[in-house]
């Protein structure tokens, strides 16, 4: 940010300013709240509903109606802390969940889950598997490993895949456990994976406990569904225009950007893009400066497809496997098979149903047609070093031309990272939320 636009904002604004934000995920929901304290503001949202990725539907599975999430499930405490903070603030109740996870392959046929004993060898031949053995001895080194490159900071500037080749670990540890787990929670082929930064990874997971076998950090979920944030966090916003999509916006210099929308266009003196960055660029269109086609166009999108039924085919075939997290994939060589993730959500959320529901990205078969309960496209960022570079030039983008942008995008894509976004913008708007006690303009969240 130049001096001249950060004197602007420590000078502050005057009482009465008009801002736009653009997409009501959890970034644009936060953002709209905290700065609708100190300022006029109008979310947009092109679907029918707020939250993006917080997505609670009410389902009927036998004869019983009730909630579940489809998006956004868990978080814990340790690595979600803004979250958390505002989660208390609303009184948001949030009961425990779990997050076991479960491999089910058809080549090899193989299957285990890291609840117990009894799932990690529910078949019975992985005892007589030296493979599986190697997999074991893998997955322990690898965790020391990783933490100790963690503590230090010293992490080979490699991607993933790399990395595993040039310090032996094994196949099966790659195929079996490794690539599974992080395609799971990426929500993303496992050839994306392979060329995920190495760096990343091991923060990512050093952060969120996954490198531990024991002690791990206990997961919660929200009560009666993620919704109920939503809606306190929409009575607190000046405006929410839900089924309005923006269809362009012109910036006038440091003065001002007209949003054009089917109502027409409106002045506005700032604007926050809390959508996807191809969005942010489809929007701006030509009027998008180089710098912000070369950070924002450096973010990549994966579309997926998720399923929510009752089909327990789409499960791992031993109920001993079956875990919060399933991951399958079908016939095909490493890296080419098809890829699925099916959440167990009775193991996530408190149902009042035995039978299990089941929420499935990328089935490899759709499930039965008398199983469906709902259908959704969820749109995931790919985390390649190209998307890596772009957030650390993010913040020379946040101001200019009177834009800001926020995201799960700019830090993990996760929950966490979309409030933290929000964050920014806000302090650098002089809001600060009320969990953050004195912060100082320009003060970025922890």
């Amino acid at each position: 940010m130049d001096r001249g636009n950060e004197d602007r904002l420590l000078s502050g604004r005057p009482a009465g300013k008009r801002v736009a934000v653009v997409g009501a995920g959890i970034a644009g929901l936060a953002s709209a709240w905290l700065l609708s304290r100190e300022y006029e503001v109008v979310l947009f949202e092109a679907a029918d509903y707020s939250g993006g990725h917080t997505n609670t539907v009410d389902i009927e599975v036998d004869g019983q109606v009730f909630p579940v999430d489809t998006g956004f499930l868990v978080f814990n405490r340790n690595t979600y802390p803004n979250l958390c903070a505002l989660f208390s603030l609303l009184g948001v109740e949030t009961v425990e969940s779990e997050m076991s996870f479960g491999v089910s392959l058809s080549t090899p046929e193989l299957e285990w889950a890291g609840s117990d004993l009894g799932s990690l060898f529910a078949q019975r031949s992985n005892l007589a598997r030296p493979a599986f053995w190697g997999m074991l001895a893998d997955i322990r080194r690898f965790n020391r490993e990783t933490t100790r490159m963690a503590h230090s900071g010293n992490i080979p500037d490699l991607a993933l895949g790399d990395y595993l080749a040039t310090h032996g670990y094994g196949h099966a540890f790659r195929d079996w456990y490794l690539i599974p787990m992080a395609a799971a929670i990426w929500s993303c082929p496992t050839r994306t994976m392979m060329a995920y930064p190495l760096a990343t990874f091991v923060r990512f997971c050093h952060n969120h406990g996954l490198l531990k076998i024991l002690n791990r950090p206990q997961w919660y979920t929200v009560k009666n569904g993620a919704r109920t944030y939503v809606r306190q966090l929409i009575a607190g916003i000046g405006e929410v225009r839900r089924s309005t999509p923006v269809l362009g916006v012109v910036r006038d210099g440091n003065t001002g950007v007209q949003v054009q929308t089917r109502r027409g266009v409106e002045h506005f003196d700032e604007i926050v893009f809390a959508c996807h960055p191809d969005q942010t660029l489809r929007i701006l269109g030509a009027g998008a400066t180089d710098d912000e086609r070369a950070v924002l166009g450096a973010v990549k999108y994966q579309d997926n497809e998720a399923w929510l039924h009752t089909d327990t085919r789409l499960l791992p075939r031993r109920r001993k496997v079956w875990s919060a997290w399933n991951y399958l994939a079908g016939h095909g060589a490493p890296g080419e098979m098809p890829v699925s993730v099916s959440y167990l959500l009775n193991r996530l959320q408190p149902l009042p149903v035995t039978t299990p529901v089941v929420l499935s990205l990328n089935p490899l078969a759709e499930p039965a047609a008398g199983s469906v309960l709902d259908h959704f496209t969820y749109a995931h960022p790919v985390f390649d070093q190209a998307a890596i570079d772009a957030q650390a030039r993010l913040p020379a983008l946040q101001g200019q031309r009177c834009s800001w942008f926020a995201g799960a995008w700019t830090g993990y894509g996760f929950h966490e990272d979309g409030l933290k976004s929000a964050l920014v913008v806000a302090n650098a708007f002089g809001v600060s939320a009320p969990w953050q006690g004195g912060l100082r303009r320009q003060e970025v969240a922890a």
